[in-house]
């Protein structure tokens, strides 16, 4: 297995030896996309950048992602899906009663913001102003609507409708506490602590 060498003392990045299917190549860049805005940030990811730390030539890598733009937006989505599909996994592992419910959704929404370190915020902050970003982004946030309105469906009365609006407050209040949380205003723990009182008490009918 060959290595490539890397600049400013960053980490190593294993280079597979031969040629690699498309997927996981794509797979491979994005992997080392990720280590980039870990190790420098993400104003250093470039796709010339990011091919020298593949060790590709830079045709590979705009070949799989066009433009930096068209990078960002693509790790962005990546680890989105990484942090749905633990979402969904842990959903998956059997029937419980509304508070345990909300208390799984809090910390396994929390700690994806926490298990990141902050590259989803600093990916998102390099897309800022994008229109392309702004569309994906919403489109996530409505796939977490989607996905928090499915879980609380059984613990509520609300009509679907309702329950959907509420759910959209819901994610809007889980990404603010993360936000806080990468800040270091709050620990995880309370973090998660408070957005589970929130969705517990955005399922209450009006008096």
């Amino acid at each position: 297995m060959a290595k490539s060498k890397t600049s400013r003392g960053s980490a190593t990045i294993a280079e597979p030896a031969g040629r690699l299917p498309k997927a996981e190549r794509r797979r491979q860049l994005l992997d080392t996309a990720l280590q980039i805005v870990r190790d420098e940030g993400a104003d250093r990811l470039t796709l010339g950048h990011l091919a020298e730390r593949a060790g590709v030539s830079k045709p590979i890598a705009y070949d799989h992602f066009g433009t930096r733009s068209g990078l960002l937006i693509e790790l962005y989505k990546s680890i989105d899906a990484e942090h749905a599909d633990a979402l969904r996994a842990a959903l998956a592992s059997g029937h419980r009663s509304l508070k345990d419910t909300a208390q799984l959704l809090a910390s396994a929404y929390v700690h994806c913001s926490a298990n990141t370190s902050g590259e989803w915020q600093a990916i998102g902050a390099a897309l800022a102003g994008s229109q392309e970003k702004d569309a994906v982004y919403q489109q996530l946030l409505d796939n977490y609507v989607q996905l928090f309105a499915t879980a609380l469906k059984p613990h509520t009365t609300l009509p679907r409708a309702e329950l959907m609006r509420r759910c959209v407050g819901m994610i809007g209040a889980g990404e603010a506490l993360s936000a806080a949380m990468i800040r270091g205003q709050c620990r995880e723990a309370d973090a998660a602590a408070a957005f589970a009182a929130l969705i517990l008490g955005g399922l209450q009918r009006p008096a």
